[in-house]
């Protein structure tokens, strides 16, 4: 899809590690002079942490059928309004969702668990960088997907990506285990019905698969390092990719099926800025003329 105003859009569970690939983004920005424009998804969450928390406490039964991976915990009208202004005419709104590790919000006055005000998207963007849980999502109310030039799905194993959260949400975030494992639980429903799709519609996904013990990921773990892991990469759209370079450039990389490239875990980043690179300068390329 070419357009004036492109889109990319990140998307995984919470704890998959999009953040990774987001700051690949961020780097390959840097170097080429892009000037993006940055969202993040749980900006769009209905409810701040403390009116969740309430709801949830004056009503129990809803513990298992509302999380922040629900249509319903989430503004998708305003997100997908934001893609459709923004591949129209480069504009749009959003606002921020504060985190425990957002220190310079904190200082502001900020309280973690909130939001900042809804203001206007930068001016004069080249593009828009989504990175959240909701990028790929289609359902019979939105369609978020039809509106994202480049779509780049995170997906760890999934023992992986709950120890990857629960590592942290207890060092950074300040819950306990067991809450967050209780999180976890709460949210399979969702996660099952709206992110677990959004990987059959995106352009290429990045899973990374450790090869060490992870089979009780419920238990204390260290998080499996890079060296400890592969990283396997679908692409949907294998002619587009130079295959060969990739494996002279990428040391012990290898094919394990015609659209799938296997890399050790080691060279994610250099492997996500040598296939990312090009596809990003494409749809610049090919953008209408402003």
């Amino acid at each position: 899809m070419s357009r004036e105003y492109p889109i990319i859009a990140v998307t995984g569970s919470s704890g998959a590690g999009t953040t990774t690939v987001e700051a690949a983004f961020e780097r390959m920005f840097t170097r080429q002079g892009i000037q993006a424009a940055f969202v993040h998804g749980d900006s769009f969450h209905k409810y701040t942490r403390d009116q969740l928390a309430q709801i949830l406490a004056e009503n129990p039964q809803q513990s298992d059928s509302l999380s922040h991976f629900a249509v319903e915990a989430n503004l998708l009208d305003k997100l997908e309004l934001l893609f459709h202004e923004y591949a129209a005419k480069g504009t749009g709104t959003y606002r921020h969702y504060i985190h425990a590790e957002d220190k310079d919000m904190l200082e502001a006055g900020y309280q973690v668990g909130t939001f900042t005000p809804w203001q206007p998207l930068p001016e004069n963007t080249d593009l828009l960088l989504y990175e959240g849980l909701h990028g790929g999502l289609v359902t019979q109310e939105y369609n978020i997907a039809h509106y994202v030039d480049l779509l780049v799905g995170v997906a760890p194993s999934v023992n992986l990506e709950w120890i990857q959260k629960i590592d942290r949400d207890t060092k950074m975030r300040g819950y306990s285990q067991e809450a967050v494992i209780d999180t976890i639980l709460g949210r399979m429903t969702d996660y099952v019905r709206y992110i677990l799709p959004q990987f059959s519609r995106t352009h290429i996904n990045f899973q990374r698969v450790p090869t060490v013990d992870t089979s009780n990921p419920f238990e204390q773990h260290e998080v499996p390092s890079d060296a400890e892991s592969f990283v396997v990469i679908r692409f949907r759209e294998s002619q587009r990719i130079d295959f060969p370079y990739l494996l002279a450039m990428i040391q012990d990389s290898f094919m394990s099926r015609p659209h799938t490239l296997v890399i050790p875990g080691a060279k994610m980043s250099l492997a996500m800025e040598m296939i990312l690179g090009p596809l990003v300068q494409d749809l610049l390329d090919n953008r209408r003329f402003r």
